[in-house]
């Protein structure tokens, strides 16, 4: 059983719940609470400034940013918006740097940098990533989240310093059990 499926059942044994990447153990494996999320619902975007490149079809939102999207929300320190303005302006893709908080109703996902691709339904998080619903966490090099299937995968990546030598590591909350 890999590290991600374990993550997966000790998060369906937590009962706990926090804001975050939903990951639960299903018949295929692995589910992420943001299946079935509505990314084409409206996005409200905060931030202490705004630069927008209306010819390279991009916004910049820097200091301290808040995303909302329905249940999900973004925190970090710069976004980049990309769209497009034929007709109207349709958001296609967010980049968020100088680290990335996503949360939905029952995870927290946290990395160095993140995207939001809406046309692939797709979140990636990348560097130093945790991700963590009640006392159980796992953290790796990068996770991504596929909200069409609702499969997330969390990968080690290459060993560096200061990282956990390209695994994946996890700490799961065991739910007390009743007599021996």
């Amino acid at each position: 059983m890999g590290s991600l499926r374990i993550f997966a059942v000790a998060f369906g044994l937590t009962t706990a719940a926090v804001g975050g990447v939903a990951l639960a153990q299903t018949q295929g494996g692995p589910i992420s609470a943001l299946k079935g999320h509505d990314s084409n619902a409206p996005i409200d975007v905060a931030s202490d400034r705004i630069e927008v490149q209306d010819r390279a079809d991009r916004a910049i939102f820097a200091g301290n940013v808040k995303v909302r999207q329905a249940d999900l929300t973004l925190d970090t320190e710069r976004l980049t918006v990309a769209y497009t303005s034929a007709g109207n302006l349709e958001i296609q893709r967010l980049d968020a740097s100088g680290g990335v908080t996503v949360r939905s109703p029952s995870e927290t996902a946290r990395g160095d940098f993140g995207v939001y691709d809406l046309n692939r339904r797709l979140i990636t998080l990348i560097g130093n990533v945790q991700l963590q619903r009640g006392d159980s966490r796992i953290a790796g090099a990068r996770l991504t989240i596929d909200m069409n299937s609702g499969r997330a995968v969390v990968d080690g990546g290459p060993a560096g310093v200061g990282q956990s030598g390209g695994r994946v590591t996890g700490h799961f909350i065991v739910p007390q059990r009743r007599g021996s």
